[in-house]
């Protein structure tokens, strides 16, 4: 006959032993991928200024990174690089508030009533697929070259994200939430903001990020008509004058003001959805 073997009972002060000896492994680990996070971008950088030196790269169209390093500071100390900086934020800014407190509001309330979202749904789903940058020349015929066309192009990159990740957690939230706020006779304002925003702040703030990202693009495309000033201006004009170094200027900046906003948003995602510190990573 076969034997059975009797389970084994792991004592749990061999648990704590094996868990304390993971820990180092865990923490070297971590200490790996935060060092080769950091200089993988160096070892690029690096390897793109050798292959600009032995001329394997045109430098007319790849400058070295320390000639980029240098209008870098160059544009930064006369003070033009963060006045472009600045004008841009502004204006995507304005144009992220326009289009997001609409959305956040439409989409709470496409999310808590069906025949909202049945009436609604079909123009987003018709509206959406269209590329924005396409109504770009529509924006300006209607808003003119101002400033309000780049707050309006904006606006509507920034609406659909917004919009539909909050009906899309508006519906995810659990009915019986919903039920016991409509039982203990809970206001319609009541019933937006103590079950609904609450309950949908994680897809909110993801759309939030995916919005943001929406509105960088949208703004440098805006600025490239029409525009004196913002890192789009600074992006074409230097591709006019074929200062290209400028223009790479202008093109890292954007990517860092990207990386660092969303940095940001999921720094105040942990603050604000602290049960779920998942959501926006």
């Amino acid at each position: 006959m076969t034997e059975i073997a009797e389970p084994r009972v792991v004592s749990p002060n061999a648990l704590t032993v094996r868990t304390s000896a993971a820990a180092p492994e865990r923490v070297r680990a971590k200490v790996a991928e935060r060092l080769i996070s950091f200089f993988s971008p160096l070892l690029l950088l690096g390897l793109w200024e050798l292959l600009v030196r032995v001329e394997l790269l045109d430098a007319r169209f790849f400058p070295a990174p320390s000639r980029v390093l240098v209008a870098f500071w160059q544009l930064l100390i006369s003070g033009q690089l963060l006045g472009h900086v600045g004008i841009s934020l502004l204006r995507s800014g304005i144009g992220f508030v326009l289009g997001g407190v609409p959305a956040l509001i439409i989409g709470l309330s496409m999310g808590l009533f069906p025949m909202v979202r049945a009436a609604i749904w079909p123009m987003i789903g018709a509206l959406y697929p269209i590329p924005k940058i396409a109504i770009l020349p529509l924006v300006m015929l209607i808003f003119g070259l101002g400033e309000s066309s780049k707050w309006v192009i904006i606006a509507v990159g920034v609406f659909f994200p917004i919009l539909i990740n909050t009906m899309a957690g508006v519906i995810n939230i659990d009915p019986i939430y919903l039920d016991v706020g409509r039982n203990f006779g809970a206001s319609r304002i009541n019933r937006y903001l103590t079950i609904a925003l609450p309950g949908a702040l994680p897809l909110i703030i993801t759309g939030v990020r995916l919005a943001w990202g929406v509105a960088l693009l949208l703004i440098v495309a805006a600025e490239f008509v029409a525009s004196k000033s913002g890192l789009g201006y600074l992006i074409w004009q230097s591709w006019q004058t074929f200062a290209v170094d400028q223009m790479y200027v202008g093109i890292i900046t954007i990517s860092g003001l990207g990386y660092l906003s969303f940095v940001l948003l999921d720094e105040l995602g942990k603050i604000l959805v602290p049960w779920k510190p998942g959501t926006v990573s």
